[in-house]
């Protein structure tokens, strides 16, 4: 599978959970938890510690969470992430998305690791943002900016 046809299949499912989705309001991860759940997702927000989100309750951990989600979107940091892989695979989840938009965001070289062995489908390192339809300009921009360096998937 292409990197774009794994990108297309995360974003085909309709039930997501969004690890490390930031309890404060104004934060970039809220921002995206919104955008989908505004697109018809049934968006789930994942953090341990936090009640509820946006009026949704808030899981501490993926296995929590029943039925289980079709995908997981991880807005963590990478030492988080080699956790939270596990955890999908304990779930029975079996597509991930490590977000980045700049530096490492959510990668991790072990996680990938894991998640071949495992069979779990990864977006390792890119913004939803730049692939959902409608999306504002910027997003679009950062899009255009990968296709012209070559770093844009395929």
């Amino acid at each position: 599978m292409t990197a774009m046809e794994r990108i297309q299949d995360f974003l085909g499912q309709k039930r997501l959970a969004f690890v490390g989705v930031s309890s404060r309001p104004a934060e970039f991860s809220r921002n995206l938890f919104r955008e989908f759940r505004a697109r018809g997702y049934d968006a789930i927000p994942v953090h341990p510690g936090v009640a509820e989100i946006d009026g949704e309750k808030c899981f501490a951990r993926l296995q929590d969470i029943d039925p289980p989600p079709d995908g997981a979107l991880l807005l963590t940091a990478p030492g988080v992430t080699d956790q939270v892989v596990r955890d999908c695979a304990e779930a029975g989840i079996g597509r991930v998305w490590m977000y980045r938009a700049g530096g490492t965001g959510a990668v991790s070289a072990d996680a990938l690791g894991f998640c071949a062995a495992k069979g779990i489908s990864v977006v390792p390192g890119e913004c939803p943002f730049m692939f959902l339809p409608g999306t504002p300009w910027f997003h679009r921009l950062h899009g255009l900016v990968k296709k012209i360096t070559g770093a844009y998937p395929r």
